[in-house]
Formats: structure tokens, sequence, C-alpha cells
């Protein structure tokens, strides 16, 4: 029997998927991502959503109370919420649940007739620790999370020959750290053209459901829809109850996950963390300058046992061994040469000189993608008892990353 052709009656622009995990402390504050997609949705046809929400939160008259926990599916078209079913609440940080939620994302893709298809990750992230933590404090790693989505574009092709060049074009990771080189190749394996995340921990509820139209709006121009997408996120503001508003982000990028770009960045990396290991090398120096660079999560609250503080903006490490002029010249240009290459997969990005909510702590450096750069050996995967890993995965293996944290740390 031949598979039956699906033909829109309007086709959209984008297919948004909206993975919300709200089995924990944010899932009040994160709530807003869905009502902002029914408010958007109300005014911009471009733009179908695909939503998949494990909440505990449900209306009692003019107020909203959390109770038993639950998950439910439906879409969002045109201001109308349909096709909803509610169940069990389910483990989202479930490899098989994340990629039934990308072929469901697809399927409806194909359905609508759009043009690209995105998944929004909404959740606790922990970078190349992972995220979609659950209650439990159980993350899925940032590989699985990688192969939950290819797993889902083969059940859609499998279910849909005849659309089987369908795939997910982009990831928004509405979870704290995620602008990584780790992430970024993980993704570009598995076919994802593009990855929206901060390399910095945000303020729920995070990433607003605007930066879908910002995509929808430039589906023929990437670098209009990069731009649109850092500028919606760094533009919009958060008002409390107490008439204060705050901004969501202190960095935020867009990055180019095409297999030439990342390919052309983890040579020039290789090459230079081979060289800063060679015996040759003032590891001192090397050590020196890595330690200019502040690590992520700037703020005082930060306990000194996160993990997160190794991680260090890749092109701001790399600038600074290059400038560094007590260095070899042959390891300068290699590091130079592994900053442009880093820099060369920033479509966009906005960052805060003077971030108020973390202590007014400046990002100028966070334009970009982060790598780990521990500098002692606490910081070498300090959570590796607790099963988090930001060392086991590709990136790390294939540009020999510990033996550049093997000189330094």
């Amino acid at each position: 029997m031949q598979p039956v052709a699906l033909t829109p009656p309007r086709p959209r622009a984008l297919e948004f998927g909206i993975y919300r995990d709200g089995d924990n402390n944010l899932d009040a504050s994160q709530s807003l991502t869905i009502a902002q997609a029914l408010q958007s949705s109300r005014t911009d046809s471009a733009v179908e959503y695909t939503v998949e929400n494990t909440t505990g939160l449900r209306a009692d008259d003019d107020d909203i109370s959390e109770g038993r926990k639950r998950t439910d599916d439906f879409t969002i078209v045109d201001g109308k919420v349909s096709e909803r079913e509610s169940g069990k609440a389910r483990n989202m940080a479930n490899e098989s649940n994340l990629a039934a939620f990308v072929a469901r994302t697809l399927d409806n893709a194909q359905v609508s007739g759009a043009q690209q298809t995105w998944i929004d990750l909404v959740d606790h992230g922990g970078g190349d620790g992972g995220g979609l933590e659950t209650h439990t404090g159980a993350v899925m790693s940032m590989p699985d999370m990688a192969e939950a989505i290819a797993d889902g574009i083969a059940l859609h092709a499998k279910e849909h020959p005849d659309d089987a060049k369908r795939s997910v074009d982009g990831v928004v990771a509405n979870q704290c750290l995620m602008s990584t080189m780790g992430f970024a190749d993980a993704l570009s394996r598995v076919g994802v053209r593009y990855l929206a995340a901060s390399p910095e921990t945000m303020l729920s509820p995070g990433v607003p459901t605007g930066v879908a139209d910002a995509i929808a709006h430039n589906v023929d121009d990437p670098g209009a829809m990069a731009a649109a997408v850092v500028n919606t996120v760094m533009h919009t503001r958060y008002r409390t109850p107490f008439g204060e508003s705050f901004g969501t982000a202190a960095a935020f990028d867009v990055l180019d996950c095409s297999p030439q770009g990342i390919a052309n960045a983890e040579r020039a990396i290789k090459s230079f963390n081979d060289a800063a290991a060679s015996d040759a090398t003032d590891r001192t120096a090397i050590r020196r300058d890595v330690a200019s660079v502040e690590g992520m999560v700037r703020f005082s609250d930060a306990t000194p046992d996160m993990p997160w503080h190794a991680d260090r903006p890749a092109i701001a490490v790399y600038s600074t061994i290059a400038s560094d002029t007590s260095l070899p010249a042959q390891l300068r240009a290699d590091a130079r040469a592994a900053a442009d290459a880093t820099r060369a997969l920033v479509m966009a990005h906005q960052e805060s000189r003077s971030f108020g909510p973390f202590d007014g702590s400046s990002y100028a450096d966070a334009a970009g993608p982060t790598i780990h750069a521990p500098l002692s050996s606490k910081q070498i995967d300090p959570w590796a008892s607790h099963g988090i890993s930001e060392t086991n995965n590709a990136f790390y293996d294939s540009v020999d990353q510990a033996k550049f944290v093997r000189a330094v740390a």
C-alpha cells in the first residue's frame, strides 16, 4: 500500500515543538512559555506549536493551584488549543519519550506544510553535563538529547517515507548553560543546523516563545533569523509583582552547526590542544591565561563545587592565549586559528557588560560557545560520581580536549 501524500490546507512557515518539563521548581515560572505561544498564535498564523507539557498546574476558579503532575499533549494554531490529550506524568528525561515527541512534531510539520521545524527544550540545564532534570535530580545527558532527536527523525521517516527528508532544523535550549561546543557538535552529528542557547545560567521563565516568530519570519534568511532570535531574547523584560522588571539572559547565541563549520572548528581546536599539551609548552603561562578568563555561573550565590565555573567562553580563552607574547609563535598561531574557527560558528550573539541580576557581572567576553577548561583536578567532572559528566561526549574526544585539560588542571 502506497503512503498517502498529505496536502496541508495552509502551509506554515514553522512547526515549533515545545517540550516543557515542569516536574520541578520551575513549573510555575516556565509555564509562561505556553501562555506566550497561545498569545502569539492569536495574531501570527505563520507558526504551529506542537506541545508536550508536564505540569502540576491547574485552573482553580480565578487562581492557579498546583497538584499531582500530569502530561498534556496538544497543538496551538491560530490562537486555539486542539488535539488535547492528558495522562500520567511522563519522564521527560527519557530518551524514548523525547524521540516520540520529535517524531510527533515532524508529523505535524508535514501536515502543516512547515518550511522548518524547531524543537524548544524547556527545563533546567547544565551545559555538557546534560539537562531536562527530573524531580529526583537525574538528567538526560547531552549526547542522549541529540540521539533522541536523531531517533525521532528516524521514526518520522519510517512512518512517512514520502516525507523522509524532513528533519529538525534548529534547537532552542530554554535551559541554562547550553551554548557549548559539545552540544553544537552533538546536534551537528544528527543533522540539526542551528542551536539557540545561552552560555550562562538564565532567569526563569528564560527564552521567550517569541523566538518562534523571529524564526518564522526569517526562514529564508539565516543571518536575519539569528539576529532576530538573539534580539528577542536579550530585549525581553519580565515584570515582577513589585513593579520591577528583569532581563532573562546575560548572554545568548545562535550557532551554526553545519558539518563543515563544526569540522573546521574542531580541526583547529584539536591542533591547538595537541600543541598546548607538548612538553615544550610553558604550561604555567597557559594556565595563567586560562585563569584570566572567568568561568560561567558568575554570581555570588554560586557554590564552589558547581562544575560550570570551569566552563569558559572558548573564543576568549583562545584569544587570550593568542595574544600572550611569552608563548611560542606557533602555539599563539594555533590559538588564533582556534578562536577564528570558533567565532565563525557564531551567527549572532549579544551579551551584557553589567548584568544586574548576577551582581552586575560582565559578559563582554561571552561571545559564543563555552569549552570545559578546568584549572584543578577537582574541577574535572566533579559530579561524575552522580552520573553527570561534561567530558563523556564526542567533541571532548575528537579534539583531544583531555590533553588540554591535563596541561592546565
